[in-house]
């Protein structure tokens, strides 16, 4: 197993710079919404610029998506649109990175069973929920989720 530092990083989200893009895309989807003078066009842009601001909203919302609170025990941060939700090790079932054909080539993803309010919940996590690839996401999670 690989050594991790102590200072290695601890919280994962969507990259700002992606953010940045989504926002300034959705911008100029409504400029266009805004412009044109077809009926249906300015429907469909005014549709993607509202998807497009939503997204870079929900990216800002759920920052970090994915963090690692060290201490005794270990927690493990969990942020989504209603809030921050909370794990503790013995609370996490399992982490893995599983492969899943999308479009045609083999993205991995990043699983986590929990217990949820005495249920089974699946999370699951992307490399634009992390920012980073879940591999090394998931070597992080086993370090200090295993004390």
């Amino acid at each position: 197993m690989t050594e991790i530092s102590p200072s290695a990083r601890l919280s994962w989200s969507t990259p700002p710079a992606a953010l940045a893009a989504c926002a300034v895309g959705g911008l100029v989807l409504l400029a266009g919404a805004i412009l044109t003078n077809d009926g249906p066009g300015k429907l469909l842009i005014g549709i993607g610029a509202v998807g497009l601001l939503f997204l870079t909203g929900m990216g800002l919302r759920q920052r970090p998506r994915l963090a690692v609170e060290p201490g005794d025990p270990a927690r493990l941060v969990v942020r989504g649109l209603t809030g921050a939700r909370y794990y503790t090790a013995p609370q996490v079932f399992r982490v893995r990175v599983v492969n899943y054909q999308r479009l045609g080539r083999r993205t991995p993803m990043l699983e986590l069973d929990v217990d949820h309010d005495g249920e089974e919940k699946l999370l699951i996590f992307g490399r634009w929920d992390l920012g980073t690839h879940p591999e090394d996401v998931l070597e992080v999670l086993r370090v200090h989720l295993s004390r």
